[in-house]
């Protein structure tokens, strides 16, 4: 097959890139060039801010194109301009309405969708995701993937890669983690979605599908992040209303503590059915090893993570803590 990923320099794409080469698969990226691709992949330079950017890869016709773009005009010009077979989108599960029940499926409600071509900002991110649907849901044959948590190596937001990071690199006795360990968790490795995603090109899989791993309390997959880190230190909750008056935020953003959500309204954002691309050929490695491999990335990382809390942080909300402690027993 002859594969257009259109992104394909960054972390999905590049392993989207990769999965498909390793099937024997011609692929092509098109992208700004700022970043290598994949070795093996050809590179078409294109600006997709630019209303005439595709015009390189007008005239050529591809069996399937791999687009992980979140900007609609983005992707209604490729679906106007390009010939293809087969469209693959990777969409999110923030085209949901509501996240109020366990594993949301692909028949519940959606955002109302995008008008401008352009998201003003990622408070609109699923608006705009719904939108990008619409479009490629316009041609004869296509699959819009509503991807959960997607972590791994490459993983730059570190959401995941976190806790077995802090864990292997303690500022105490303790670790401190989220209030809630029944809070219910899933992710999806990188390598796994995008082996996936390849599939869903090669078989022309139709229709809306969500993709995520098991869903796990979160308190066990810290226990797993603890052995995986091989830790002794214990693991500390810490009170939302110490985590609030320090500016400790959930789920993302520094400081923060990660894959949580305090807002009951979206307490299972990141669970999601996935029995229809599991019967479509979707497979999930064991979460462990994911954990193992987001830690070795964070080992190595070379940029900020945008989640968790520095050592200065923790110690400080340490101090929080025992002084909240102590003020509770008097």
């Amino acid at each position: 097959m002859r594969i257009l990923v259109l992104g394909g320099t960054a972390f999905l794409g590049r392993a989207v890139s990769r999965a498909a080469l390793a099937r024997g698969h011609e692929v092509v990226c098109a992208a700004r060039g700022s970043a290598p691709v994949a070795e093996g992949a050809g590179l078409v330079v294109v600006d997709r801010d630019d209303p005439d950017g595709l015009a390189p890869l007008r005239g050529q016709r591809w069996d399937a194109v791999v687009d992980v773009s979140r900007q609609p005009g983005q992707v209604r010009r490729a679906v106007a301009e390009l010939t293809v077979d087969h469209w693959v989108l990777v969409s999110s599960a923030n085209v949901y309405a509501r996240f109020d029940h366990l594993e949301q499926d692909e028949d519940g409600p959606l955002l109302d969708p995008l008008a401008d071509d352009v998201m003003p900002d990622m408070s609109r991110y699923g608006e705009a995701k719904v939108a990008c649907e619409q479009a490629v849901a316009t041609t004869a044959s296509w699959t819009a993937v509503r991807a959960g948590l997607i972590c791994g190596p490459g993983d730059d937001s570190g959401r995941l890669g976190y806790y077995p990071w802090r864990l292997a690199h303690p500022t105490g006795a303790d670790v401190l983690v989220p209030p809630d360990l029944d809070h219910p968790v899933a992710v999806v490795d990188v390598d796994d979605l995008a082996d996936w995603l390849v599939t869903c090109a090669q078989e022309q899989v139709h229709g809306a599908l969500n993709a995520t791993g098991p869903t796990h309390r979160l308190g066990d997959l810290l226990d797993l992040a603890r052995e995986v880190a091989g830790s002794d230190a214990a693991l500390r909750p810490v009170p939302a209303e110490v985590l609030a008056d320090a500016g400790v935020e959930a789920w993302a953003g520094t400081p923060s503590l990660p894959l949580w959500v305090d807002d009951p309204e979206w307490r299972f954002f990141s669970t999601l059915d996935s029995s229809r691309a599991r019967a479509a050929g979707l497979v999930t490695r064991p979460l462990r090893q994911t954990l193992a491999r987001a830690l070795a990335h964070e080992q190595t990382r070379t940029t900020p993570r945008a989640c968790g809390l520095t050592d200065e942080q923790e110690r400080d909300l340490r101090r929080r803590l025992d002084h909240h402690q102590e003020d509770a027993r008097a």
